[in-house]
């Protein structure tokens, strides 16, 4: 029952499992709980099918229960939903600590860049506060493409900038200091613009989590834990 067409069927449910739970999330800000609880109780049939062993068992158990924790402190701190910590929870079952390490990056640059756009969409205008909203779009827009140059460096699997972008800054500004210094001074821009976005919002907002966990779920599943499906065809 290991390895083969029952991985690549197990595989291709979760993906189905994640496109459904970003739909739910997108339309209805919800993950139903019987499509968390399936790809929990599934996660032993992946294990079975890869070849795992008690003590396999017992590391993916022991960072669900980890990730559960972390989650759980989260949703206190209402930073993420109830449903998006039994999802994150579930996903924990099925990844390695490293691939998972991938997804939580990756769902935190997604639904950080998700939620800034968000949040500067659903601003209250004041009157006389124009810079101020000008200078707090700017800084989402900023924040928003750092956020998407960060997710395409990892799928690329490129450095953000590389050596010779690297070299030519540091050959335009030789002085470290300086360079200090203007990170400062975007350090201040930023924390003014976030506070103002903050201050300013209409109403509160749900973060998207649950369609940032499914998307770097998706990806890493289709470029890491695939490769292991294979794998284990070939020795299957």
């Amino acid at each position: 029952m290991s390895g083969g067409i029952f991985s690549y069927a197990l595989l291709a449910a979760l993906a189905t499992a994640l496109l459904v739970a970003a739909f739910t999330d997108l339309r209805r800000r919800e993950i139903d709980n019987t499509l968390n609880g399936a790809i929990a109780l599934a996660a032993p049939l992946w294990w079975l099918s890869m070849g795992f062993t008690w003590m396999d068992v017992a590391f993916q158990l022991g960072l669900a229960a980890i990730t559960f924790v972390f989650a759980c402190v989260l949703f206190v701190m209402r930073q993420m939903g109830g449903g998006d910590v039994k999802l994150l929870t579930a996903l924990a079952l099925w990844f390695s600590p490293l691939s998972f390490l991938q997804v939580i990056v990756l769902m935190a640059v997604i639904g950080g860049g998700a939620s800034v756009a968000m949040a500067a969409f659903n601003m209250k205008r004041v009157p006389g506060e124009t810079v101020r909203d000008a200078l707090s779009l700017v800084v989402a827009l900023v924040w928003v493409w750092g956020a998407c140059a960060v997710v395409f460096s990892l799928a690329m699997r490129k450095p953000l900038i590389d050596g010779e972008t690297m070299a030519a800054v540091t050959s335009v500004v030789p002085q470290l200091w300086t360079l200090a210094l203007a990170a400062l001074g975007l350090i201040v821009i930023f924390t003014l613009g976030f506070f103002h976005i903050v201050r300013r919002q209409k109403s509160r907002l749900p973060i998207p989590y649950g369609i940032a966990i499914s998307a770097a779920g998706l990806w890493v599943l289709g470029e890491q834990t695939l490769s292991a499906a294979r794998l284990a065809a070939h020795s299957g």
